[in-house]
């Protein structure tokens, strides 16, 4: 199956086994990266999902791609877009019900991956329009409130689960702002785990197995 002209760029990997529609899992990059990133892992995810990763609409240069922009300026230092970041927000909500019926996905069974940047976004999408999401599994990024929905407090939560893994030897994004992620999502009384493992800003083989186990038991 070739992937279908939609309103973002995307690779896809049609589930090994399928009875009825099947959940899918939607992949978010990181800063500076593209779509095939992710995607690596797609041949070791469950055989019964629909894998979809997608590539940012912001590009950079002189290549990569972004769902953000990332300031660097000598007077505020280090600063997110947080305007642009909404927006991808938006376009990805919209993405979620273009992606169900171009590819006949069970509505009630959209996950998130999302690494760094694509861990940020994927926090907005689902505490903004948890309705959408089952699950989001956030990998070395963090949960910025400025980028959620307005009225997300008062949508139904109950069934989302998070896990969320970060390096101990990040430089890129410190440990200290993914773990903050936890006492936030336990006020909203979403369901959660989070973990730490001995490496930088990237994903080891224990971290790996260790999410892939978690998603298993989601379906």
């Amino acid at each position: 199956m070739e992937p279908k002209a939609l309103s973002f760029h995307h690779l896809i990997r049609p589930p090994k086994t399928k009875e009825g529609k099947p959940p899918a899992l939607i992949m978010l990059h990181g800063y500076g990266s593209n779509e095939e990133d992710l995607f690596s892992f797609a041949p070791e995810l469950p055989d019964d999902l629909f894998v979809i990763s997608l590539r940012a609409p912001y590009s950079l240069q002189p290549f990569g791609h972004a769902w953000y922009a990332i300031h660097f300026e000598a007077e505020q230092g280090k600063w997110n877009d947080t305007a642009q970041a909404i927006d991808s927000r938006e376009a990805l909500n919209a993405f979620l019900e273009e992606a169900v019926n171009a590819y006949d996905l069970d509505a009630e069974r959209v996950s998130l991956l999302g690494f760094s940047q694509g861990s940020i976004l994927g926090y907005a999408l689902a505490l903004s329009y948890p309705e959408k999401i089952r699950s989001l599994v956030a990998l070395s990024g963090y949960l910025d409130p400025a980028m959620l929905g307005e009225g997300y407090r008062e949508k139904d939560h109950s069934h989302l689960e998070i896990y969320a893994s970060h390096g101990q030897l990040d430089m890129v994004i410190p440990p200290a702002w993914a773990q903050q992620a936890a006492a936030f999502l336990t006020e909203m009384g979403i369901e959660h785990r989070y973990e730490e493992f001995p490496v930088g800003h990237g994903v080891s083989p224990e971290n790996f197995h260790a999410f892939r186990t978690w998603l298993r038991g989601r379906y």
